[in-house]
């Protein structure tokens, strides 16, 4: 808009020039002498007054172009502050999300902390109570071996187990825990005894027996807290075999059968990155 306007200005200075220039030769030819002093008057006085509208056009121009760089810079401004905005934003979110599955890694081992403390007091427990029914020693120098002699209970075994297992004595810790399945199969903590076995085997390398274990767990407790972390641990060992179609089975039947446990989210954060 700005460079049509400045090209009327000059094309009617050219004809107020051409103009002024025409009434000269005129006046020239009509009088036959050279343009009076008001002819050259008049056309000093146009010519001024189309600089003055160039030099007007030019100062309007300008400042037009100053505002459209003000602008300019402003919006330029305007993004990078969104730029940095979104930055910032987009940290946070991933900082929260670190965040809370670091605080859900917490809580599995608290809960876990929490259940071998239980079961430590419980073996506690045990101890007392056989220690306060053993027989009292008689003085006679023969024994009495009319009483059967009582072994740990349950959750001593479970502890003895437990500890063997921390130690990395994975077959002693095996037997340990196949001991109380056999003998107190109803005990509470079968299932996760029965998923320890599982991880011996795997701790030994033995994946095939691991993965049958864990099978076993999920399909003869599977309303225990145990079922969900053995098939997640089958779905791990089969992934590492490259069995990715029955991964994602086991991944799946988490989801589905156990949507509110720990598991459950793992297992859609695995989902997503199986291929």
């Amino acid at each position: 808009m700005m460079t049509l306007h400045l090209r009327n200005v000059r094309a009617q200075l050219t004809r107020a020039i051409r103009r002024a220039s025409a009434s000269v030769v005129l006046a020239s030819t009509m009088t036959g002498c050279m343009a009076s002093k008001g002819d050259v008057r008049v056309l000093q006085d146009e010519l001024r007054a189309l600089r003055s509208s160039i030099a007007q056009t030019d100062t309007s121009r300008r400042a037009q172009a100053d505002t459209a760089m003000t602008l300019i810079a402003r919006a330029n401004d305007s993004l990078r502050a969104l730029s940095t905005r979104l930055s910032a934003f987009q940290a946070n979110v991933t900082g929260g999300m670190y965040d809370m599955n670091r605080q859900l890694l917490q809580i599995q081992e608290l809960s876990g902390q929490s259940q071998r403390r239980l079961q430590e007091l419980r073996a506690s427990m045990e101890s007392r109570a056989e220690s306060m029914s053993a027989p009292v020693p008689t003085t006679s120098a023969t024994p009495d071996t009319t009483r059967p002699a009582t072994g740990p209970g349950p959750a001593q075994l479970f502890q003895i187990a437990f500890d063997q297992m921390q130690r990395g004595s994975f077959g002693v810790a095996r037997s340990g825990f196949q001991e109380l399945v056999d003998k107190y199969p109803t005990f509470d903590a079968v299932p996760s005894a029965q998923l320890y076995i599982g991880q011996s085997f795997a701790e030994e390398k033995n994946v095939a027996a691991a993965d049958s274990v864990y099978q076993l767990v999920a399909a003869k407790y599977p309303k225990s807290k145990a079922a969900p972390t053995a098939l997640y641990k089958f779905s791990l060992s089969l992934i590492a075999q490259k069995k990715t179609a029955p991964a994602k089975a086991a991944l799946n039947r988490i989801v589905k059968d156990y949507p509110n446990s720990d598991e459950a989210s793992l297992a859609r954060d695995l989902l997503r990155t199986t291929k």
